[in-house]
């Protein structure tokens, strides 16, 4: 198992899958700095072959992320709050286009822009707990500015994502999945036996069990289709399919169809 120290990112490689753990006290919050690590972290993942799939979560047992760190705010001048966001954004997108599976491992609290670094991952699993999600930055009188507005109105209804946001409500992982904000909560006796699980999950989209250049351009044609005419999402599709049928997963994948037996993917 290779393993990273960083001051505000802890990055570990295992069994093909890549784990970003959100480090920052009080309630994981993120400044500029974990941002740009954030970012350093997905390009790592991106140029890394060994890396098929990215779980990012929180560290401790109460909080996911809570959102941007406050106090930088309140002493930081609009020029580089405005430069703070665009590059979030920028990070954030980074992640949602790379061709890899992401997972965000919700074990606690994940409010604000924690909840906006969750939308940018591609699959959302929660720890059952009292745990709250949202987005309340209207009582700061300000928006979610890091891609919520944006992201919560794709996820969810429109009319409910705009009620949310402007009564600023926090609510219950189980209200965040009957809107659609979350795939899964899982019942478990300990933090540490969740991250066990959330790690067996992301395993099974790796070679050998799942082709993960498919899985990952499966979830290209949805991000990137989905904000592009259909007929143009009809292009993207093709085209990744077309780079797919050239790999020798698709051919393993066809071959071991026709012969009856169980594929024995490589990630190729």
């Amino acid at each position: 198992m290779e393993s990273t120290q960083t001051k505000l990112v802890v990055t570990s490689v295992k069994n093909g899958v890549m784990t970003l753990e959100l480090t920052f006290d009080p309630g994981n919050c993120y400044t500029h700095e974990m941002m740009r690590q954030i970012d350093e972290a997905v390009l790592k993942a991106r140029f890394d072959e060994k890396v098929h799939v990215i779980v990012i979560r929180g560290s401790g047992e109460k909080f996911f992320c809570a959102g941007a760190d406050i106090n930088m705010l309140k002493t930081a001048d609009p020029t580089f709050k405005y430069y703070f966001c665009l590059h979030a954004n920028e990070t954030l997108n980074r992640l949602e286009h790379t061709p890899k599976l992401v997972i965000a491992a919700l074990n606690g609290h994940t409010v604000g822009g924690g909840l906006e670094i969750a939308m940018a991952a591609d699959i959302r699993i929660a720890r059952k707990g009292n745990s709250k999600v949202g987005l309340p930055e209207v009582n700061l009188g300000v928006l979610a500015g890091t891609g919520g507005t944006q992201r919560i109105s794709r996820l969810i209804n429109k009319s409910k994502a705009i009620e949310l946001m402007v009564t600023g409500e926090t609510y219950s992982f189980e209200t965040a999945q009957e809107l659609g904000l979350i795939n899964q909560i899982w019942e478990t006796a300990s933090n540490q036996e969740f991250l066990d699980k959330v790690q067996t999950y992301a395993e099974q989209f790796c070679p050998p069990n799942k082709a993960s250049k498919a899985v990952g351009r499966i979830k290209r044609a949805v991000q990137s289709g989905l904000e592009v005419p259909f007929e143009s999402g009809m292009a993207i599709e093709r085209e990744l399919q077309q780079l797919l049928f050239q790999g020798e997963d698709a051919k393993e994948g066809i071959t071991a169809y026709v012969e009856k037996r169980k594929p024995a993917f490589t990630g190729k």
